[in-house]
């Protein structure tokens, strides 16, 4: 087991430090190489790719004909322009995925759980009831976690390494928060650059022969309101003279307020939950739109 706790990123060894337990925990994995072509290289990524374009398409509509805040104001524009840090939700948004509904499925129990994500990603249950739910319906082993990183890379949505990179140029800090887990996470903050202590996720527990035991408790993503609690934590510690949010469910809706994010952008690109999108400040849905106003 001790080779398991040897991370490879091109050959270049990482280590990874987390909250203590009592629980062994999994501090990194082997973390696989991720192709750029990969959303192409098979019949469920040439499937998907369709769908999602189509998708668009309608979803563009809706939004000129539902939501105003499709438009941005001058007040919600100079937010984003200013902005000292922007904070990212990984699932349905980086990336095109839910994590753990992938999980899941590549464990044989997508459908199950995927309707627990919807009950989640609504705001019509705690979250952690929900993880919790989700988790103990297919009990993730490490070695099936390590077989699905291998099989399954994560697939980064089209145009967010481009504007996360523009971020980076102009200064502005970058943090991807996520209700999600760590050793699905950490790999596309390394592809995408971002600093792995400017991650905040949950972590999977495993006992000494591999065995699910739990997630760490302690994580603030773990439970309802714990990306605003998360959010807080960052403007705590750095002095950004604004912070913006971008997601696309409730929990991300939740880091807006006092003491939190100044501005929440809800990113429909992949899943749009018209709650949400109607609460938002400013609803998008492609990236490559956000990139062209930061550079006006």
């Amino acid at each position: 087991m001790a080779a398991l706790l040897n991370a490879r990123v091109h050959s270049i060894c990482l280590s990874y430090n987390y909250r203590s337990s009592p629980l062994r925990q999994v501090n990194s994995l082997r973390i696989p190489k991720l192709s750029p072509k990969h959303p192409l290289t098979s019949r469920r990524g040439l499937k998907s790719s369709f769908i999602m374009a189509a998708s668009l398409q309608s979803e563009k509509t809706i939004s000129t004909t539902q939501f105003a805040n499709a438009i941005p104001s001058e007040e919600v524009l100079k937010i984003w322009r200013s902005a000292g840090a922007v904070c990212f939700d990984v699932d349905s948004t980086v990336c095109l995925d839910e994590g753990i509904d992938e999980l899941a499925d590549f464990c044989g129990a997508g459908k199950a759980v995927a309707e627990w994500t919807t009950r989640a990603m609504s705001g019509s249950v705690p979250f952690e009831e929900a993880l919790a739910a989700r988790l103990s319906l297919f009990n993730p082993s490490l070695k099936q976690v390590q077989d699905f990183l291998e099989k399954r890379p994560p697939r980064i949505s089209p145009g967010i390494a481009e504007l996360i990179k523009k971020l980076m140029d102009k200064g502005i800090d970058v943090y991807l928060i996520s209700g999600g887990f760590r050793q699905m996470i950490n790999p596309v903050a390394l592809q995408l650059g971002i600093p792995l202590e400017n991650v905040f996720a949950n972590q999977l527990l495993f006992g000494n022969s591999g065995e699910f035991v739990g997630f760490d408790v302690g994580e603030p993503t773990s439970r309802s309101g714990g990306k605003a609690t998360a959010v807080q934590q960052i403007r705590k510690v750095h002095d950004y003279r604004s912070l913006v949010m971008i997601g696309d469910g409730a929990t991300d809706l939740e880091a807006r307020g006092p003491g939190g994010a100044d501005l929440f952008i809800c990113y429909a690109g992949v899943q749009l939950r018209e709650i949400v999108a109607a609460k938002s400040n400013w609803l998008v849905f492609d990236f490559e739109e956000l990139l062209s106003y930061l550079t006006v």
